[in-house]
């Protein structure tokens, strides 16, 4: 059985009082408690509730869920919004999503284990596994499309099966025998091995080729060889219907011209699930995550082999842009000073994403029920605001700080839009606006000068203009006087 929990704050305390509950990692200077006793880590996921509220409200996006994993935890997860706007149906971690793309890593791993069970080859032809493969080759001096190629998106083959099934209502996704008669009929956009072109087709071919060499339904086999095992209790290669406005989430389209939302159909991915078919929730993707980390930090034998898993999360294409990489089946980018590895997901109502940090055991899982869903802005800016926090943790964790709470709100910048957020981080506050793209870079520091008046720090530390919370009768605060403005409290 895997060893994983979502921490809450009952369980916080009692690793506090309770050593053997804490869950130190090896690598980790700090056990997950002890972290999320931090003020730093505190303020860090203050500013990070405040900055998504402020996405999820000034994006209209219909609902949102959020996990932060750290190790073997689930150490943070938080819903916005709705998973069924009509019934106020909230969202949280245990929504189920449509996550599309990110079934590649699924059907990736699934190509992995027989490649150890010694049945294929990264280097064999697509040909020799699957003899039905007729596509007509472009180009004389083409290489073979290799099993590698459709992992890394470098086989040269179209991105879709010849079937209009992202836009329009009907989702019209081809069967597997309508894929298969297709293929006949379509040509390669690029010579094997050559130019990046992301391609659900080339995915949806792997799978195949699970289903031919593992001789079990494509389904079956991931279901008993990698989710069953993980105990991905609520992952699935489909759709399910029957659970739609209830456990799964009701998919929306992007923002029309009209600014309005359309609600989104069930749509059934048939012959190309294998590259966009799965649901699953905040809570399974952590699990999937923190097996990750534990595959990597223990070298074992589980559901795949460590070193196996270790190369997928390596570089294996490179574009000639040299800007585009790519792992086997795994994203891997360079983002700041770390290595990012995961895979995003959009499907008609959904927009989905997973990043990872191997090193430092660290992954941020954002789900969103909208067709322009900011799930990747979610992650990219958790990650870095989270992974700072962790990074600036005194020894030993700092548990007296003032009580700033008073100050804490959301302040109005009418007519201008959006809010003034300032939230306690340690010893000060912050501020910072929201809506805002990069929640990094919005954040100022405003540190206590006397009384209810705090100046604003400079990121090269120079003390700068004062900033005046007036209180009222109740003790808190109700506006601030900035710049000679002064910006009523509203939340």
């Amino acid at each position: 059985m895997t060893r994983f929990r979502l921490i809450t704050h009952i369980v916080i305390l009692a690793a506090l009082l309770n050593p053997c509950l804490t869950n130190a990692q090896d690598d980790h200077e700090f056990s997950n408690a002890e972290a999320l006793a931090s003020p730093e880590v505190q303020g860090a996921l203050a500013a990070i509730d405040a900055w998504i509220q402020g996405v999820q409200t000034y994006e209209k996006v219909p609902g949102i869920s959020v996990g932060i994993v750290r190790g073997q935890d689930l150490i943070w997860a938080k819903g916005y919004g709705y998973s069924n706007p009509k019934t106020k149906r909230p969202a949280d971690e245990n929504t189920l999503y449509s996550i599309c793309s990110i079934s590649k890593l699924f059907t990736s791993i699934g190509i992995m284990q027989l490649r150890d069970a010694n049945k294929l080859e990264l280097r064999d032809p697509v040909s020799k596994h699957l003899d039905w493969f007729n596509i007509t080759q472009s180009f004389g001096d083409s290489g073979p499309i290799t099993i590698e190629s459709l992992l890394t998106h470098s086989s040269g083959l179209p991105r879709e099966s010849d079937f209009s099934y992202w836009l329009g209502s009907d989702y019209a996704f081809p069967t597997r025998d309508q894929l298969i008669d297709k293929l006949k009929t379509q040509t390669t956009l690029y010579p094997a091995q050559r130019t990046f072109q992301y391609s659900n087709l080339a995915l949806s071919l792997a799978g195949e080729i699970i289903q031919k060499e593992s001789q079990q339904d494509y389904e079956d086999y991931i279901k008993q060889n990698i989710l069953e095992p993980l105990q991905l209790v609520n992952t699935r290669p489909y759709y399910p219907e029957k659970m739609r406005g209830k456990e799964l989430a009701i998919g929306y389209s992007g923002v029309a011209r009209s600014g309005e939302r359309s609600e989104i159909g069930p749509f059934f991915t048939r012959g190309i699930t294998a590259a966009a078919g799965f649901t699953s929730s905040v809570y399974d993707l952590a699990k999937f995550a923190s097996w990750q980390f534990r595959l990597l930090q223990g070298g074992v034998h589980e559901v795949l082999d460590a070193n196996t898993l270790r190369e997928m999360q390596r570089v294996h294409w490179v574009d000639p842009d040299w800007e585009t990489t790519w792992g086997l089946g795994f994203t891997v980018e360079h983002v700041g000073e770390s290595t990012v590895v995961g895979h995003s997901g959009g499907c008609p109502g959904y927009i989905t994403n997973v990043d990872m940090i191997p090193k430092d055991g660290l992954a941020v899982i954002a789900l969103t029920n909208a067709g322009d869903g900011p799930a990747t802005k979610i992650t990219r800016n958790v990650l870095e605001t989270f992974g700072a926090a962790l990074k600036n943790i005194g020894s030993p964790v700092e548990t007296e700080v003032p009580d700033l709470s008073k100050y804490v709100g959301n302040y109005d910048v009418y007519p201008w839009g959006g809010e003034l957020a300032i939230r306690q981080w340690g010893d000060h506050l912050i501020a910072f606006e929201i809506p805002s793209r990069d929640l990094g870079k919005a954040i100022e520091k405003l540190t206590l000068k006397s009384g209810d008046t705090f100046t604003r720090v400079s990121a090269d530390g120079e003390d700068r203009e004062d900033w005046l919370f007036e209180l009222g009768n109740d003790g808190k605060a109700q506006r601030i006087v900035l710049h000679s403005q002064n910006y009523a409290r509203i939340k």
